[in-house]
């Protein structure tokens, strides 16, 4: 009965951060705590602007790891609790039939490559692969989300939880952890080899006959205690006398290799990082961007900020830019909004109150004269007051005051504004 409780508790907790998942990443409303504790936001927060909070919640994740398993992959990422929701209904139409799964080393060198990219500077690898990019981008209807989405739910068809298993870069890094946490999933003398369990593993990480559970890939989902009919499955720490550690010649290779892969990443994503963005020539970024290079290699595009901007001017990343960016075309920046800076989970835009992105230029107008009315109406709309009337009437921009917010732009009705970016932004 206890088991069943746990089982139902998780299931609730992981349910409701799924639904509230969603709402941010259609926009129907931004529940920032949520996104706060997901894995690679918060260590990108880490290295962007060294976030005390961020630390703060990384180490707790990390510590919650290490004393009870991968909980993050069945209770925290909405894809996988997405992927756990695709087996249930799965297993209303077809009769379930897990397979133990192997815990193959090419995970190791895909998190090698895209940590090592990662790590040096450049997001520009593991966005295509982390799971809560691909979540929060399809829920904003990306293509390259929506494609992600549905390899990894006929994956879930074909063998289940193999994607958190074995290509997952976080649930590599999370697996390690969880391989020597306290609290583990073990099976107990008491087991009679039904192989109950193992059949009903989404992970496969259970062997029946050989009474093992790997608890490196076990995500923690707690089906398989609330199943076994002697309670022969336990959750918590194993009893043992000696804990014995040692690595094979295979892990040792497959470990050295990966670490040498890894530091190629590293110096190969230094290189990345700086010539990422040198054939982008005018791009307009989001208060607290920085610069196009910069934003480029911190941006998740996890579209957060395309589906909760209330303009709607932020577009996703296309084929002249990699990275969200704004579209003048369908409105003004709003000068008392700063919702980007709010919503941006890993610090690629900075978390700027409403006084500092009102002072900060992220793009300068410039009038054209010869198709200017003298109409005023840009004057009248621009809320930073850097437009000012001459003696005849024409308006004259102070570049000292503009911010590049499109509201002048907006309001001519006669085209006789342009909106240019800026190669850095900066504090005016």
């Amino acid at each position: 009965m206890k088991n069943r409780v746990l089982y139902g508790l998780r299931l609730s907790a992981a349910i409701i951060i799924f639904i509230l998942a969603a709402a941010g990443g259609i926009g129907i409303f931004y529940p920032v705590r949520i996104f706060d504790i997901q894995f690679l936001p918060l260590l990108q927060r880490v290295i962007t602007d060294f976030s005390i909070a961020a630390v703060i919640l990384l180490l707790l994740l990390a510590g919650l790891t290490f004393l009870y398993g991968r909980i993050y992959c069945s209770l925290v990422c909405p894809l996988g609790i997405l992927q756990e929701l695709a087996g249930f209904i799965k297993g209303l139409f077809v009769k379930n039939k897990y397979r133990q799964q192997r815990n193959f080393p090419l995970k190791y060198f895909i998190a090698a490559i895209v940590w090592g990219i990662f790590i040096a500077g450049s997001a520009c690898v593991i966005r295509y692969i982390e799971p809560y990019t691909a979540f929060s981008s399809a829920m904003s209807r990306s293509i390259f989300g929506l494609v992600l989405i549905v390899f990894t739910l006929i994956a879930v068809l074909i063998s289940d939880r193999i994607f958190c298993t074995n290509f997952c870069p976080v649930g590599t890094v999370l697996g390690l952890i969880s391989k020597i946490s306290l609290n583990k999933i073990y099976i107990s003398n008491e087991c009679s080899s039904c192989g109950l369990c193992e059949k009903n593993c989404p992970a496969g990480c259970i062997n029946s006959k050989e009474k093992s559970v790997d608890n490196e890939i076990c995500i923690k989902c707690l089906k398989c205690i609330t199943l076994c009919p002697k309670n022969a499955l336990k959750y918590g720490i194993k009893p043992q006398k000696e804990i014995k550690f040692s690595l094979k010649r295979r892990q040792i290779i497959i470990v050295s290799t990966a670490a040498a892969l890894f530091g190629i990443m590293v110096k190969a994503g230094l290189e990345i990082k700086d010539k990422i963005a040198e054939k982008v020539k005018d791009v307009i970024l989001p208060a607290g961007a920085g610069n196009k290079e910069r934003f480029l290699n911190k941006c998740l595009n996890c579209n957060l900020c395309v589906e909760n901007c209330p303009a709607k001017i932020i577009a996703k990343a296309d084929e002249n830019y990699g990275a969200v960016h704004i579209d003048y075309t369908k409105g003004e920046c709003k000068y008392d909004c700063n919702k980007c800076a709010e919503v941006c989970p890993s610090g690629a835009i900075k978390k700027l109150s409403l006084e500092e992105k009102q002072k900060t230029r992220i793009a300068m107008a410039m009038i054209n004269e010869d198709k200017c009315t003298k109409c005023t109406e840009c004057i009248s709309v621009c809320p930073a007051h850097a437009i000012i009337r001459t003696e005849n009437n024409t308006p004259i921009l102070n570049a000292a005051k503009c911010i590049g917010c499109g509201a002048c732009k907006h309001a001519c009705h006669f085209g006789a504004i342009e909106i240019f970016g800026v190669n850095e932004q900066r504090t005016l």
